[in-house]
């Protein structure tokens, strides 16, 4: 019996391109700490750091700790002041990336329909940005974080997609089965891998992502109109 949905955020319920989003996040850091590094070093050190962080499988580490271990090796940079760099960059700067970006009127629909109904919602975004940004990416999309049960961060994880520790951290602190979820998602292998545990799939077919033109199997697939009506009929 289905009781728990995980969606994942960018290209699912936030309705823009991920990877220029994200390409657009790195050029927009990099200028704010433009003044301190030079811009190319930075933007590999960023990326970097990011992939060290994705790639990361020890369980005593959070994303954030791996980040910025990792991170700070390269920049060699007090951490105290980095943290407060970040944490302006966020509350500022970072808010001009969602500007332009329309919230889809059938996310929220399916999200209160959902609500309504009892289920357990959990944000299963890629925990690679700290909880301000998280928060700050909701809102673009229409929502906020009373639609949600947990929401996962860079803060309060272990691992990142596409690893399938991810999906299992998340359920070891919701306390559900896998038979019991459906994973929500727009990228087929980051989130579909979530069926190799047992969970059911809906795939968002609008902002797809298929990197390596992999097969997709998917519960059900379709698009934002298509998902609202599959949860109306719940």
């Amino acid at each position: 019996m289905i009781n728990t949905f995980l969606f994942d955020l960018d290209g699912t319920l936030l309705p823009v391109d991920t990877e220029k989003m994200l390409e657009e996040y790195f050029l927009s850091l990099t200028k704010k700490l433009s003044n301190l590094f030079d811009p190319h070093f930075l933007f590999k050190s960023l990326y970097s750091a990011s992939m060290d962080m994705i790639n990361n499988l020890d369980p005593n580490k959070t994303n954030e700790e791996v980040f910025f271990e990792s991170f700070l090796k390269k920049v060699n940079y007090p951490k105290e002041e980095l943290y407060v760099l970040f944490e302006d960059f966020y509350l500022n700067d970072y808010k001009e990336l969602g500007k332009n970006i329309k919230a889809n009127e059938y996310v929220k629909k399916a999200l209160e329909i959902l609500k309504e109904k009892g289920y357990t919602l959990v944000l299963a975004t890629n925990p690679v940005f700290p909880r301000i940004a998280i928060l700050e990416r909701l809102r673009w999309a229409g929502l906020n974080e009373s639609y949600f049960d947990f929401i996962t961060t860079y803060e309060n994880m272990h691992f990142c997609k596409p690893h399938i520790q991810y999906y299992e951290e998340i359920l070891k602190i919701i306390d559900k089965k896998p038979e019991n979820c459906y994973m929500v998602g727009n990228d087929v292998e980051e989130d579909l891998i979530a069926f190799k545990l047992g969970m059911k799939t809906f795939l968002i077919e609008d902002y797809m992502i298929n990197r390596n033109s992999k097969n997709i199997v998917a519960t059900q697939r379709g698009s934002y109109k298509d998902f609202c009506e599959f949860v109306s009929k719940l």
